[in-house]
């Protein structure tokens, strides 16, 4: 399906029902027990805070996916995640390929507007921004409501705000990032001794 019948077709859907209907929160399932598998998953509004199998320094996250009602492919996918030893976020964002690479992806709120946020690479499943976001641009989202919009060109010159709920953004965040401290590993620090025996 072309880029912009994808996005128009969103558009309408959020015309004609509301978007939060349309908000999809599960990603597909890694195997389970396997590396990468979800060990805890919570809904809070319209985000999920997932921890993963794995031993990272960032093993969870809060998401938010669109998909198109029609083929349910995603339109709009966003991954929050806090890395604790260096007090810092790393978000991905996920949108359709056909996107102006050089126009970059914009979080606009009712009360900030990021900078232009660069995507890194693309795939057969669509093109990603990855990287840190500054913790006062998560804190600024946090502070606003009640939606925000990512806004992308596609490679035709149309722009796009695809809209997303910031419902639960602020107590997920928390959450997860309270979760994120108590499952980080650190991968530079020693192991710890086996305790001794009484």
């Amino acid at each position: 399906m072309k880029f912009s019948r994808l996005l128009t077709g969103l558009a309408l859907g959020c015309v004609l029902l509301p978007c939060a209907a349309m908000a999809q929160t599960a990603q597909p399932a890694a195997q389970p027990g396997g590396p990468g598998a979800v060990t805890d998953s919570k809904a809070i509004g319209s985000w999920t805070v997932r921890c993963f199998s794995v031993t990272t320094g960032s093993p969870c996250d809060m998401y938010e996916e669109l998909q198109d009602k029609n083929t349910h492919q995603r339109v709009l996918g966003v991954s929050l995640a806090y890395v604790p030893k260096d007090d810092k976020h790393v978000v991905d964002i996920a949108v359709p390929l056909g996107v102006s690479i050089g126009a970059g992806a914009v979080i606009k709120t009712d009360s900030f507007t990021s900078p232009k946020l660069a995507f890194r690479r693309c795939d057969q499943q669509g093109c990603y921004v990855e990287g840190v976001m500054p913790n006062d641009m998560v804190a600024s989202i946090a502070k606003s409501g009640p939606d925000a919009s990512v806004n992308i060109v596609a490679d035709d010159g149309k722009a796009y705000a695809i809209k997303i709920s910031l419902d639960g953004f602020a107590a997920a965040h928390d959450s997860m990032a309270s979760l994120a401290k108590e499952k980080a590993k650190d991968p530079d620090a020693p192991p710890a001794a086996p305790a001794k025996k009484k």
